[in-house]
């Protein structure tokens, strides 16, 4: 397991005082595409817990909609917000407002035929991957990036931290 950079890693570590915090979350699942796998309190679970893990301590309340979408709904988000014209696996859309620090609110989209298709060219189990890419887009609302190598080295060892707390072994590891 990859060892967290001690400077960004204080979310991670304070994981029992986090836990005992219980950050309040504000879910809202839409389904624009069916999944049964899928379900509000699975997703819930997942969301709860990256918050809990690596929100700084100062959000003590996030409201997060959770999105499940086909390909072409996708396509069009990630075109006209990322200027790239295909679908992709999960985009994060975070909204933060200055005047209110406490509270994290963001949009996360996922493509399932998307997700399904990885999994299956990673040999990976749906699930499993389903919940690398919550927790990978929940890290993005709390502001971690993968631009720049360094930044993706840290989000990267918070998402095996996270995975690993739900028996889900490094996503990352060849």
């Amino acid at each position: 397991m990859k060892k967290i950079a001690p400077n960004n890693s204080k979310a991670v570590q304070q994981t029992a005082k986090k836990t005992a915090k219980h950050l309040k979350l504000s879910l809202t699942v839409q389904y624009a595409i069916d999944d049964d796998h899928l379900v509000r309190s699975r997703l819930r679970r997942w969301v709860h817990k990256t918050l809990n893990l690596a929100a700084p301590e100062s959000v003590s309340t996030a409201q997060i909609t959770l999105r499940l979408v086909d390909l072409a709904e996708s396509q069009q988000l990630n075109s006209t917000y990322r200027a790239k014209d295909k679908p992709t696996n999960v985009l994060t859309f975070a909204y933060n407002d200055p005047t209110t620090p406490d509270n994290l609110t963001a949009d996360i989209v996922i493509c399932t035929p998307v997700l399904k298709k990885e999994a299956i060219e990673q040999g990976k189990t749906y699930l499993n991957h389903a919940t690398h890419l919550v927790v990978h887009g929940t890290l993005h609302a709390l502001g971690y990036d993968h631009i720049k190598t360094r930044d993706a080295e840290v989000m990267e060892a918070i998402e095996t931290e996270i995975l690993a707390t739900l028996s889900i072994a490094d996503p990352y590891s060849t």
